[in-house]
């Protein structure tokens, strides 16, 4: 299992750092349909929650393909990082 665990951590790093910045900037399918029924803009303004990376971009990185692998690579590791810590402490707690 820990081999597995770690492969598709990398997987995801590779994913997330190398692949991510080549993605397409067109609509996704729920942008598509706002779209479509007029009401893509409501979704604009000031964010009810401050995100430590906006769009999906590492805020103060020129780059704009360096900044989506950096946010790409950050998003990654968190989420890893979270899950793992929630397995570790219910793996404790079944012991």
């Amino acid at each position: 299992m820990k081999k597995f665990t770690w492969v598709a951590l990398a997987a995801a790093l590779f994913l997330g750092v190398i692949v991510s910045p080549f993605a397409s900037s067109w609509l996704d399918g729920l942008e598509r349909v706002a779209q479509a029924k007029g009401f893509l803009g409501r979704g604009e303004g000031e964010p009810l929650v401050s995100s430590p990376v906006p769009d999906y971009a590492f805020p103060g990185v020129r780059g704009e393909r360096l900044a989506t692998a950096l946010a790409g690579g950050l998003g990654t590791a968190l989420t890893f990082a979270v899950a793992f810590a929630l397995a570790a402490t219910l793996r404790k707690r079944r012991n």
